[in-house]
């Protein structure tokens, strides 16, 4: 609890800096400066985006085109462990990614969603599939829909673990089948887009 609120201090401090630093470098006489809001909406997408690239696993963060600078300073983030330390470190970064020309940005939150889209699609998937276990051990007719679905699934199984992960719950076992069946779901979801795709020329 007390990590999570020294976090939730870091980035409001954070905010208040960039927000300052924005407010800075435009003159209250130049009708075409951003407003506040403006400028306030842009900094935490900044922000947002900075923790992005500190937090993004190293395989994928190695696959975007940084400039040499902000990509020394996020590793330099990883690397740090003291809270301080840190907090220094991303509001670095903060400073570098202002410089940067908005083409850049944009293409980079552009990079990032298209990195991103694989871990939000498994997620998606992993959700479908624990709605459906839940469904074939709450209804029985469940089976009929999923084996309309997924054709090639090995249903015996299915219905074999189905009703293991039932006296489980009833006897309050450890949930052994109720995880068995999850795999078994998952192998017959892929097997089925597998079999789905269409053959290459």
């Amino acid at each position: 609890m007390n990590e999570v609120r020294r976090s939730s201090r870091v980035k409001k401090h954070m905010l208040d800096e960039w927000h300052d630093y924005a407010a800075m470098k435009y003159s209250r006489s130049d009708e075409n400066a951003p407003s506040r809001t403006q400028r306030k909406k842009a900094s935490t997408a900044l922000q947002s985006l900075g923790v992005q690239l500190v937090e993004l696993p190293r395989e994928r963060f190695a696959r975007l085109a940084l400039p040499d600078a902000l990509r020394e300073a996020v590793n330099e983030a990883r690397r740090i462990t003291a809270h301080e330390g840190r907090r220094r470190q991303l509001q670095y970064i903060g400073r570098l990614m202002r410089d940067l020309d908005e083409s850049l940005i944009q293409q980079l939150r552009a990079d990032l969603d298209a990195l991103n889209a694989p871990s939000r699609d498994e997620a998606r998937r992993m959700r479908e599939l624990e709605q459906w276990r839940a469904r074939l051990i709450d209804d029985d007719d469940a089976l009929t829909l999923w084996a309309r679905e997924h054709p090639h699934a090995d249903l015996q199984t299915v219905r074999a673990l189905v009703r293991q992960a039932r006296k489980e719950q009833t006897e309050q076992r450890p949930p052994r089948a109720f995880r068995e069946l999850f795999q078994l779901l998952k192998t017959a979801s892929i097997s089925t887009d597998d079999q789905s795709k269409p053959d290459l020329p």
